[in-house]
């Protein structure tokens, strides 16, 4: 995740963060970004707090219009192939001219969606150039902080009672891909300080599997496919600087863009049926802050590490506490490289915006509603949501 705010002027104020979505061909990649933007431009969406948009307008009537497809003629969309595409989403916060507005450090929450084509994992490049491209859309993901692998639930289906099968060469196909790519990113580089530190297993069309929870899905692929997720993980860990400070495998995930049915008319879609999508911006913006803090209870994390990991936790958690960090820059310069000072995340107010919970925080974003400040309802309510996804069996986090 890569926070900013923008340089060449004063407004717009914008924060930015990347996710990473990893899935064979077929997964439902493209469905699930369509599905997560369409149904907030139909125009009985309502949202008090913040407005969606894309930030290339040809691309958001594209994702849209595969949105209508499916809402109105039970039409998925095309499949890309070979198609590294990036999508911007701008999250712009309402309330722009009253005085809450004019504290709060930034007006637009940007998310950046890396889908990186999953013929590339299970095909090898056709030429020079295409390896090359592989390359470098890879090294555009490496801002994300968070990662989703997607796990097909057309493909478990098809291999149900032998889903080790499928599980085994999903992985071992990704383990391989990515180890083709090893020498490109790392270069001269030992390790590579900025890379996607928390890797989320995700079911993809979990709408097939209606008696299950997050909980079964894990169980599946614990039992399942062990042995070539710690291969996974291994492997990842070859990669990174502080190979400690990363999550693979320890977060699970159900995601579904609509509820897919074969009736005698036909196929029906319905939209409404999604699962998931809503945890979408909470756990690419709160998520990594929690892992942060939950990291250097444990660890110690140089600062070359901490500079890129959930950078911006200063702000949130100001934001999140109303605790001002007015001299934490000062304060930064002035720690050492490594060892226990390195880590802001031992600041009380750090800690205590990722662990905070419960009556608390429902306490805060009332307020926060109450008083027309934005920013601290949405970043709030984000936080709510997450613990939400926990109690819905939607998400398990990592405690570690």
């Amino acid at each position: 995740m890569r926070w900013y705010v923008r340089a060449m002027a004063k407004y717009p104020r914008v924060r930015e963060q990347h996710i990473a979505v990893f899935g064979e061909s077929g997964s439902g990649k493209t469905v699930l970004v369509s599905s997560f933007f369409g149904p907030t431009q139909e125009g009985s969406y309502s949202n008090d707090l913040w407005d969606l948009v894309a930030d290339d307008t040809g691309q958001g009537n594209r994702l849209y219009q595969n949105y209508l497809g499916m809402r109105d003629r039970a039409r998925t969309p095309l499949p890309t192939r070979f198609a590294g595409t990036t999508y911007y989403f701008s999250v712009k916060l309402k309330g722009g001219d009253n005085a809450a507005a004019k504290k709060r450090p930034f007006d637009t929450l940007r998310l950046a969606w890396h889908d990186y084509p999953g013929e590339w994992f299970e095909e090898s490049p056709s030429s020079e150039e295409e390896a090359n491209r592989r390359v470098d859309t890879f090294r555009s993901l490496l801002r994300s902080d968070v990662a989703l692998l997607l796990v097909d639930g057309q493909k478990l289906l098809d291999y149900a009672g032998e889903e080790e099968r499928y599980l085994k060469s999903l992985l071992t196909n990704f383990r391989q891909g990515v180890l083709r790519l090893k020498d490109d990113l790392l270069g001269d580089e030992d390790r590579l300080v900025e890379f996607p530190r928390i890797w989320i297993v995700a079911l993809s069309k979990a709408d097939l599997f209606p008696d299950w929870d997050v909980y079964s899905f894990r169980d599946l692929v614990i039992e399942k496919a062990t042995s070539s997720l710690d291969d996974l993980r291994s492997t990842l860990k070859d990669f990174v600087d502080t190979p400690d400070a990363l999550s693979v495998g320890e977060d699970f995930m159900l995601l579904s863009s609509a509820k897919f049915e074969l009736s005698a008319a036909g196929p029906e879609i319905d939209v409404t049926q999604r699962v998931g999508l809503d945890l979408i911006l909470p756990v690419a913006s709160m998520l990594p802050l929690e892992r942060r803090v939950q990291w250097n209870e444990r660890m110690e994390i140089p600062r070359k590490v901490l500079d890129t990991l959930a950078d911006g936790a200063e702000t949130l958690a100001e934001v999140l506490t109303g605790e001002t960090f007015l001299d934490i820059n000062k304060l930064v310069a002035k720690l050492p490289k490594f060892g226990p000072l390195a880590s802001m995340a031992g600041l009380p107010a750090l800690a205590a915006a990722a662990k905070m919970a419960g009556p608390k925080l429902r306490e805060i974003n009332a307020q926060a509603r109450e008083h027309h400040d934005f920013l601290t309802a949405t970043l709030t309510q984000f936080k709510l949501n997450l613990d939400q996804g926990v109690k819905d069996k939607l998400l398990i986090r990592s405690l570690k």
